[in-house]
Formats: C-alpha cells, sequence, structure tokens
C-alpha cells in the first residue's frame, strides 16, 4: 500500500446538503466514508443560498408590511437598517462563514472529512489537490454542485462585480446595482435591495421575468416591481460592462445603465472537467452528469445535486441522496420521480411552481386546459389586497402543473404539489372542503374555472 494513498469504502466528492447528508449517513450505517470539500461543509445552501438570503427576505418583507399599514391601520414610520440583517445573517445563519459546527457532526458520525479540491483520476480513485490519493472499494458519488455563471461580456472579467456570495456577505446597501439576470435569484435580491434604499435596475435577456415560469407570473412580478421602483429592462442584450472609480457602466443595445454595484445572477453552471468525469468515461463537457432513476451515473459511481441537472434545489439534493444511500447500502427504495418538482422564487408576492407549465406541457404533446384565478378571488386575498394569481395546467383528469403566487404561495403549493405528485383526479380536488377564509380557496376557485 503506497503511504500516500488511503483506502475507503465511499468517497463522496463534495459536501453540499445532499453530500454531506449522504455521506454521514453511509458513516452511521458502518462504512468508511471519505467526505472531500475544498469549501465549507454544508455548501451553498446554509452559508449564501436558501438560509441567508431568506433571512434577507424575511427582513425586507416585514419592511413592506410597515410601509402598508398608513392604508389600512394607522400611521407608521419604516426606517431600513441593513446592520441587523448582516449581524443575523454573521451571527444566526453562517457563523462568520466558519463550517466547525458542520464538519464537526460529519466527524461525529464517523467519517473522514478531507480538506481540498478533489479530482477523479481513475475509476475508484480520486486525488486531493495533486497530493492525496484516496481509493474507493465501493464507489465514489459526484456531489460538487454549481458554481454562478458569468457570461463572457466584454470589459466584465476583472471587475468587482457581485454573485449572490457578495450580496449576501455585504455590510451595507449600495446605494445603486443593476441586476444582470430576472430569474430567482436576481429579482429576489433585487427586490430585497430596494426595499432597503438602493435604486435597483434589472436587465434581463428574456422578454419577462422569471422566464421559466408561467408568463402570468413574470407579468405579476413586473408590475409589483414598477409599483415599488424598481426598473425592469426585458429583451436586454448586455454589450459591454465598464468600472471606473466607484461605479458600473453597464451599456446594452437600448442604452447604458450606471450604478455603484453589478450582481451578476445569469444562472448557475456545473465544471464537469474540473471533477475530472473523463476518467470515468463521461462526457467533460456536457452540462451535467446523466443519472438513472438510482442515482447511478456510471459502474461503481453515483451522483446528485446539481450536477446530475434535475434543478438547483437543495430539496431535490436531499431527496437524491436518500435514493442514493439505499442503492449503496443494497436497500430496496422507490426509483426517482422528478414529476412533481416543486420550486419557490421567494418574491413578494411569493411563487410557488410544480410540474410542467403550459408551454412545457404543450411542448411535450399534452392536450391540456388552463385555467387562472387572481388570489383575491378568495376572501383572505380580498381582505390583505393581495397581488397574486393561481394557476393549473390540467390534461384529461388530473394536473400535470400548477403556480400558486402570492402571500405564503410556496405553502399553498403544498397542495398543489401532492396532487400532481400522486395524480389525484381533479374530480376529487373539486369535491374537497377548502377551509375558509385561506389563500388556498383561490385553488377551488381555479379548479371551478378548469371545468
Amino acid at each position: 500500500m503506497d503511504a500516500d494513498t488511503e483506502h475507503f469504502d465511499v468517497v463522496v466528492l463534495g459536501l453540499g446538503p445532499g453530500g454531506e447528508e449522504l455521506a454521514g449517513r453511509l458513516a452511521e450505517a458502518g462504512l468508511a466514508v471519505a467526505g472531500v470539500e475544498a469549501h465549507l461543509v454544508g455548501g451553498e445552501c446554509p452559508y449564501w443560498g436558501c438560509v441567508p438570503s431568506k433571512m434577507m427576505v424575511r427582513a425586507a418583507d416585514l419592511l413592506a408590511e410597515g410601509r402598508r399599514i398608513p392604508s389600512m391601520a394607522g400611521e407608521a414610520t419604516v426606517v431600513p437598517d441593513w446592520a441587523p440583517v448582516a449581524r443575523r445573517i454573521r451571527d444566526e445563519a453562517t457563523d462568520d462563514w466558519d463550517d466547525k459546527v458542520a464538519a464537526d457532526r460529519f466527524l461525529g458520525k464517523g467519517g473522514t472529512l478531507v480538506r481540498g479540491r478533489g479530482r477523479i483520476t481513475a475509476p475508484g480513485e480520486v486525488t486531493v489537490d495533486d497530493t492525496r490519493v484516496l481509493r474507493a472499494r465501493r464507489g465514489i458519488v459526484i456531489a460538487t454542485g454549481s458554481q454562478p455563471s458569468v457570461p463572457p461580456i466584454p470589459g466584465l472579467a476583472g471587475t468587482p462585480y457581485w454573485t449572490n456570495h457578495e450580496a449576501v456577505e455585504a455590510e451595507r446597501v449600495p446605494e445603486s446595482i443593476v441586476v444582470l439576470g430576472g430569474g430567482a435569484v436576481g429579482v429576489e435580491l433585487g427586490q430585497v435591495l430596494r426595499r432597503f434604499g438602493a435604486e435597483v435596475t434589472v436587465l434581463e435577456a428574456a422578454e419577462r421575468l422569471l422566464a421559466l415560469e408561467e408568463p402570468e407570473v413574470g407579468e405579476l412580478v413586473a408590475k409589483v416591481f414598477a409599483h415599488e421602483g424598481i426598473t425592469v429592462r426585458t429583451g436586454a442584450e448586455v454589450t459591454r460592462v465598464d468600472h471606473h472609480g466607484a461605479a458600473f457602466t453597464v451599456m446594452t443595445e437600448d442604452g447604458s445603465h450606471r450604478a455603484e454595484r453589478l450582481l451578476i445572477a445569469t444562472g448557475r453552471r456545473c465544471d464537469l472537467a474540473a471533477v475530472g468525469v473523463g476518467a470515468l468515461g463521461l462526457d467533460e463537457s456536457a452540462p451535467a452528469v446523466e443519472v438513472d432513476e438510482r442515482m447511478r451515473a456510471a459502474e461503481g459511481v453515483w451522483a446528485i445535486g446539481d450536477v446530475t441537472g434535475k434543478g438547483f434545489y437543495t430539496h431535490v439534493a436531499m431527496y437524491q441522496a436518500r435514493i442514493a444511500l439505499a442503492d449503496i447500502l443494497g436497500e430496496r427504495a422507490p426509483a426517482a420521480d422528478y414529476r412533481a418538482v416543486p420550486r419557490v422564487t421567494f418574491t413578494d408576492p411569493e411563487v410557488g411552481s410544480v410540474g410542467l407549465t403550459e408551454a412545457q406541457a404543450r411542448e411535450r404533446g399534452l392536450d391540456v386546459r388552463t385555467a387562472v384565478t387572481s388570489v383575491s378571488s378568495s376572501a383572505r386575498g380580498w381582505i390583505h389586497r393581495a397581488e397574486g394569481l393561481v394557476k393549473l395546467v390540467a390534461d384529461d383528469r388530473v394536473l400535470v402543473g400548477a403556480t400558486a403566487a402570492g402571500p405564503a404561495g410556496g405553502e399553498v403549493l403544498g397542495l398543489l404539489t401532492l396532487a400532481v405528485d400522486a395524480r389525484v383526479p381533479i374530480e376529487r380536488l373539486t369535491s374537497m372542503i377548502y377551509a375558509y377564509p385561506t389563500f388556498h380557496r383561490a385553488v377551488e376557485d381555479t379548479l371551478a374555472r378548469l371545468g
């Protein structure tokens, strides 16, 4: 045995939410497990994604609620202060971006934590920082996540632009910011920063915000943004970025936009070449690792999370971790099914979606019918003077997709996710009792329109 070679049952490459969960559970099952992580144990979600960003959203929503008081409940003066938000993110969510708690948790389960950048160098072999070789008797799990996708815009490279990391770590809100990208990250952070006083411009190359969702949702969010003073430019192709002194200038075919900060929120990507999947005979230029219903990518290789291309969501990574765990341990478990993957954009109004959009369903050749209802059709929505909608997409007897946008849209989505996942007949959904007065009564109204 070579002195610089260590042997394990399983090597998990990447300890984000899915990788950490899977590696820990395998270790608890008695396997010798090495978890390789170049950054923070726990990954994107607890340090920059899900948790701290939703602390930002929560704080911004409180400001918005305070500003609604004069029209409904009296007088109020709201003065934004970013300091408690930054402090809460640093102290409560991230431990000042220290992963000791997560690392100790993994070690306490019996795992071996290997710090460094791992790369697959042969079947069953991972080399870390070119100095440490890990051999896996049973197999390797690829759970390396994704990185912000930065477009090759002339002038952008080398400038101090922000990704979501810098936005979450910010100690103060900039006076102005251009957000490049109108997807979930761009609209969430853009609205937060506007509510804390920044002048915000959102540039989106597609013809609407949240282009992967129903068009009605993009129109709704754009309407709300206009009311809040956020400038939105869709169909905007950025031709150049300049940075001089304390400001960015972002140029498009229709004009330029100047701001103190530039946030790049143009999606995420996976770097399979850096992972070394070519050593396994897999395509390093592919956007994702192709896996079967048991998360198998090759003989003795599993992949979970962002790298599988099934959605950049923590809940997908955790779901896949459970399936891979069972397969590695030789246990029976349901095969992966992505028919009802829920997704939530935490804007105000909150946008929850599941399954296929109308366009996706028609592209697949499904003969679907749809219905859309304003959330204010529910008494609760009317009481709240809420902006929002429910849209249902159905084939002849079941829902294949649904969207709930409005207050607690992601929570209302739970009902719709179950309906899509379990293929609940529409006849059964229409015969249910819906609590009154609740936001989800709008689902009942939309079902009635669906006929």
